[in-house]
Parts: structure tokens; sequence; C-alpha cells
């Protein structure tokens, strides 16, 4: 589904629509009985907010644009958002995607992922004089601006996310001599700095609200004195989707999260519904239903991931309403407006060049 040209804000809109699919049109089964007695209405939940986030939006857009005004190829380092729809998409329309930049010929232009880069990465680009357009979101260049502020200020760091994730790499890649990753409590619990009353901890923006209390919560138990960001980490968006999820959750018997298996906000949202006693599973799309998840199910809970177009939601409700749950609803817990502005690489490409004074 292409995307189309936003003329107000030089944006694009993915597959984004506040349509719901009509019920009538699908097949309906929901009138089914047994010895005479009709079974309860299957309906399908939709929660909102759901899907692409501000940081997705602004990244996708920024790749589009590229290939629009710069024609094709445009090399991209790791994958723009964690989505294979989105990704395969934009490979199908000329974006390429690499590993790492050496796999970029010299002088060509390459995007950063949302996902941002360490300062090592940088360097290397400037090494092959690459022309650099960073898609990384304002979100996680504040968490970077915190690392560089905070090592400069001779504090330890503590970085609470996930290893392998890209997030988590570039930022430690700020202050790689003193910044410390951990996962687990246990891992807290092992922690050795030169000074424990000069520690500061950070978090990835992707990790659920609990994970990361809990993880908060060890660090000041085991140093009483340690800083922080003024501000929470945690993306809004990430935040948004998990409080969704917690409102809705208890009403359904199945929640499904429409997301790719390396989104880790995705993942997130699986297990917050797990944690709260109601099934869920994570599916890239609608042919990953397994038809015995449905069994005795009567209200499934839809969501995506802040990288998953709406595009595969509605093909979930689709194939939801053709099993018969032909009541849908929309279930707004909260409103959510929120766009970032362009690069100003981008901007300066799409900016009409202003004609020359008249002598």
């Amino acid at each position: 589904m292409p995307p189309t040209h936003n003329s107000d804000h030089f944006g694009y809109t993915w597959g984004v629509t506040n349509t719901l699919v009509d019920p009538v049109a699908a097949p309906q089964e929901n009138q089914e009985s047994t010895g005479g007695t009709a079974t309860a209405t299957k309906r399908v939940l939709l929660l909102k907010p759901r899907g692409f986030c501000a940081g997705v939006v602004r990244a996708i857009d920024i790749v589009q644009i590229a290939l629009d005004t710069f024609g094709a190829p445009v090399y991209v380092r790791k994958e723009i958002v964690h989505n294979s729809y989105v990704v395969n998409d934009l490979a199908q329309k000329g974006a390429i995607f690499v590993n790492e930049l050496d796999e970029v010929p010299e002088g060509a232009r390459v995007i950063y992922s949302a996902h941002g880069v360490s300062p090592a990465v940088r360097q290397r680009a400037k090494e092959r004089n690459l022309k650099v357009i960073d898609a990384t979101c304002p979100l996680v260049t504040k968490v970077h601006l915190e690392a560089i502020k905070f090592a400069k200020q001779g504090y330890s760091l503590v970085l609470v996310g996930h290893r392998d994730h890209e997030e988590v790499e570039g930022t430690q890649g700020e202050a790689p001599t003193v910044t410390q990753v951990v996962s687990t409590p246990a891992e807290v619990d092992v922690l050795v700095v030169p000074d424990p009353d000069k520690v500061a901890y950070l978090t990835q923006t992707t990790l659920s609200l609990d994970e990361a209390g809990t993880m908060i919560e060890a660090l000041k138990k085991k140093f009483p004195n340690i800083a922080g960001p003024h501000a929470q980490d945690i993306c809004y968006a990430t935040e948004n989707r998990q409080t969704a999820v917690k409102n809705v959750a208890h009403g359904a018997d199945l929640v499904l999260v429409v997301g790719s298996r390396n989104s880790s906000n995705s993942n997130r949202l699986v297990e917050v519904s797990m944690n709260l006693g109601t099934n869920s599973h994570l599916i890239d799309k609608a042919q990953d239903i397994e038809p015995r998840w449905l069994e005795g199910v009567a209200t499934v809970a839809i969501t995506a991931g802040a990288s998953a177009p709406e595009i595969l939601v509605q093909e979930v409700v689709q194939y939801l309403q053709g099993k018969g749950y032909g009541s849908v609803e929309e279930v707004e817990v909260m409103p959510e407006n929120v766009r970032f502005g362009l690069p100003p690489e981008i901007v300066q490409a799409i900016t009409p060049a202003r004609p020359a004074a008249q002598a």
C-alpha cells in the first residue's frame, strides 16, 4: 500500500485509517447454535492508540522522501523500523538495507535507523565520506544526550535494557567505558562501580513500564543516591499502548499483538497481557493466527506495536470477521497526537530554492 504525500507537513501517511472494516461485509458465524442455544456474540475490540508512533512515521517518511528526492538506491543501516512488512515494502521501492556501513559504497547516501547509532558508527560514516540522513527517533536522541551529560559529570552509568537491541548498542556507545547494561534485578545485585554515590541510570525507550519500574526500584535499593533522567525514558507510545492493553485485557479472552518478532515494544505488549492473566500472541500478519487460539474465545482484543502498519491490523480484523467475530468496536483509551519534524538534511532537500534577488 503506497504512502500518500501530505504537503502540509512534507510527510506521508502509511496505511493509517480510522475506518473499521464493515462487520456486515464478512461472513457471519456468530449465530451458531449448539443444542438449540445460540452462542455468545463473538466480538473484536480494537485498542486505540495502536500501531505507528511519531518516531516510526518520521523514519518511514524519511526513507520514502529520500527515494522520491534522490532516487534509488538509498542505503539504510539496519532495519529502518522493526517490522518486516515495512522493510520489504521499502526494499521493493529501492531502499537497500545493510548491517554495517562497510557494505555501503563510498560516498553514497545512507540513512540511520530510528533506533540510533553510536559515535563509532558516525565516525565510520565520515571516514567513508557517506552522505548521512539521520532518522534516529528524537526520544532515543534524548537518551543519548542524557548519557553524554552524565558521563561528562563523572557518573558511572547503568543502562536498563536488552543488550542485543540496536537502541541499547547506540546509547551505550556514547559512553562505553562507564556504561553497564542490565536486564534483570539479579544483574543489578552484582553491579560493581568505582563510586556507589556517583551512579546514574537510563532506560531503553521500549521497555514495559512494569519491567522498568522493577529495575529502577532495584537500582535505588542498591544505590540510594542514584541519579536519573528528569523525565522517564520510556517512549510515550510504548507507555500508551501498554496502558491500553492494561485497560482492556481483563475484558478479553485473547489479545493479539500485531508486530514483528524483533520489535521490542511489540513483545512487551504480549508480556503485559500475559502478566494480567489474558492469553496473548504476537503475530506478523493475519495468516499467523492459529485456529486453535480461537477455541472458546468470545472476545478478541487487537493492538499493534509502534512499528506495525494499520493495514496489517485491518487484515486481522477481516480474518476474524470471517471466523464469525461480527462485532467490531474501537476502544480509545487515550488520545494520541504527536508528530516529530523531519531532519534538516531532508527539509533542505525538499524545500524549493528561493529565486535569486533582483539586482
